[in-house]
């Protein structure tokens, strides 16, 4: 949701916190602010907008310091403006805070505090953290911090300094993430390893219900009752090349252009040409715990939640496993049954989602298996599932998902025929044939993208529309439901994706000359049922769209327009016809002028509920 960087060392603080901000913008941007402590005073510079107006004001302001915080907002409570920007303060000024998350009990905490005495300045519900430190403070600003969170509920990773404290950050975590960064003589804080790499790759993850507090000389752990706690520091594979843009004028295009590699890197290393099997080991969960298995259920949010679609087709084909597919933000207020002989998969980008970590909480209560897809080591979710298929995505910083759907396909064409292999399900030459067709498909992926000139012409003849229906069947229709979400995210034009055979029953209502229809119409098994809804389209006077396969010569008399993809075994298409979607959505959106890589009131990371 929000973004917090801190530092404290050697450097020049305000580049520093500037440079880490920019790199956490895609968290939220609609308001941002530093501060910077000094021996005797705090000064802060806030600003309603991006990080670039927030440069424009400390350009015309003077604001020294020995080390500070920064924070990028994605409002929830109170407007988007710079009263309500963070840093906050207490009534003294003295003490400031920075935090990422919600206080669900900040109307009672601050109806308490004005009974005390405490005068309010913003409509936030971070301000009662600063009033509850400044009432706890005595000495010590990490007792004063451990005191204040004793009041809170909710979700929350925060950061606190005050000069009355010098040289010190204390940092809480319970929910959205919180990172310490390691370097000799320098320490860096963030609710991100991004802005952290090109400083250090040595990492120290929070867990729920820890503090840390970090000087210039070094830091502690502990928990939430004061007791010192010992930290692992991880050092991260990650570099910072890996989040520049190479070149692209957006990083979701470039993330578009990563795919091939990242199904490579997917792939790589996890089936064995010598014993023709597939090797996750890394799961966690043994060949013959997952053996017993008798259902699935998939739990995710927004684009893991479409890859997860896919993943129930791939589940059920390869393994013949019953599977169900579940909003996690539905899931976790049902009366869901689960017994021992259900596996729960739960699909994550950032590995912090807050309402799937809240459901993959609730599962582990029952004591059910769970396994998790993410893309970031060392989350919340990678830590406390019981398995764990890592999709080597690398940074993503495009707030739209490109990459990291396909990599999420990748690893559930990948747990679907590990499930079959254990099953025994498929036969030794089957799973083989398998495998190669996902080897296959990042060299189809590139051969998309090298024609990617004919969907930006494509784009230009069809931004002006205001609406779009996107339609399929089968293994298409996630892919459908994915190709109108990128649209609508990063355009603002207004789409819908349907299962072809629901047109009937309402969207054809919607069907004339000025709503175009997106098809998605790969060679498979619903082929003919697919030519059957375009006919139906076109009896209508409708424009038709279709991404089909290249070797497909009926298509081309029967549609407006024909985006080409390779063929490939038809329960893979969805890698392929997923691809043109994006450029086509991508496209759109430049055309249109709008801010690609932080669309307007979305954040990468969904860390709140």
């Amino acid at each position: 949701m929000c973004g917090i960087i801190g530092y404290i060392g050697s450097q020049k603080v305000l580049p520093v916190l500037i440079e880490g901000l920019k790199k956490l913008e895609y968290r939220g941007y609609d308001s941002a602010g530093i501060a910077v402590a000094g021996r005797r005073h705090v000064r802060l510079c806030r600003v309603k907008g991006k990080i670039s107006d927030l440069e424009k004001k400390l350009n015309q302001e003077s604001l020294d310091g020995n080390y500070g915080l920064g924070h990028t907002r994605w409002a929830t409570h109170g407007r988007p403006s710079e009263e309500n920007a963070h840093p906050h303060q207490d009534c003294t000024g003295s003490f400031v805070v920075v935090h990422n998350g919600i206080i669900e009990n900040y109307l009672s905490l601050k109806k308490e505090l004005i009974n005390e005495g405490h005068a309010f300045q913003t409509e936030t519900d971070t301000e009662v953290i600063a009033h509850l430190v400044e009432k706890y403070f005595e000495e010590n600003l990490g007792e004063a911090v451990q005191r204040a969170i004793q009041d809170l509920k909710g979700a929350f990773s925060l950061a606190v300094l005050s000069p009355l404290d010098w040289g010190k950050i204390v940092i809480a975590k319970m929910g959205p993430p919180a990172v310490v960064g390691i370097n000799e003589g320098e320490y860096f804080i963030s609710s991100d390893i991004n802005p952290l790499l090109s400083h250090t790759r040595n990492i120290v993850f929070l867990e729920d219900q820890e503090m840390a507090v970090v000087t210039k000389e070094g830091f502690q752990f502990f928990d939430f009752e004061g007791k010192a706690v010992e930290k692992k520091v991880e050092q991260l594979s990650w570099t910072p090349l890996m989040i520049e843009k190479r070149g692209f004028k957006h990083f979701m295009l470039k993330e578009i252009y990563e795919q091939p590699q990242v199904v490579r890197d997917t792939i790589s290393g996890r089936f064995s040409l010598e014993s023709k099997k597939l090797c996750l080991d890394e799961l966690g969960l043994s060949p013959q715990k997952l053996k017993h298995f008798s259902r699935v259920v998939i739990l995710a949010c927004g684009t893991s939640y479409h890859a997860g679609l896919v993943g129930k087709y791939f589940i059920e084909s390869l393994s013949g496993i019953p599977t169900d597919i579940e909003y996690a933000s539905e899931y976790r207020y049902r009366d869901f049954i689960l017994d021992r002989n259900s596996l729960v998969l739960v699909i994550s980008q950032s590995g912090e989602t807050a309402d799937t970590l809240a459901a993959l909480r609730e599962i582990k209560k029952q004591k059910c298996a769970s396994l998790a897809v993410t893309n970031v080591p060392k989350s919340s979710i990678a830590r406390e599932a019981q398995g764990v298929l890592l999709t080597h995505a690398g940074p993503e910083i495009g707030v739209a998902a490109t990459k990291t759907f396909s990599a999420q396909l990748t690893a559930l064409a990948l747990t679907a025929l590990y499930l079959a292999q254990v099953k025994g399900k498929l036969k030794e030459k089957d799973l083989l044939t398998f495998f190669q067709q996902l080897q296959r498909i990042p060299h189809l992926m590139e051969s998309i993208l090298g024609k990617a000139k004919s969907i930006q012409e494509l784009a230009q003849r069809y931004h002006a529309y205001s609406h779009f229906l996107y339609l399929g069947r089968w293994v298409s229709f996630p892919v459908a439901l994915e190709g109108a979400l990128k649209l609508k995210e990063i355009s603002y034009i207004h789409a819908e994706g349907y299962p072809s055979g629901e047109m009937k029953h309402g969207p054809i209502a919607l069907i004339d000359e000025k709503m175009p229809s997106m098809v998605i119409i790969p060679r498979d098994r619903v082929y003919e049922k697919m030519m059957s809804n375009i006919s139906e389209i076109k009896t209508r006077v409708g424009c038709v769209l279709a991404v089909a396969s290249e070797d497909d010569r009926e298509i081309l008399s029967n549609v407006d327009e024909v985006i080409p993809v390779p063929s490939v075994h038809p329960l893979f298409t969805p890698f392929l016809t997923t691809l043109p979607l994006q450029l086509f959505a991508y496209y759109i959106a430049a055309i249109r002028g709008v801010d690609i890589d932080q669309p307007r009131n979305l954040a990468k990371s969904v860390t709140v509920e």
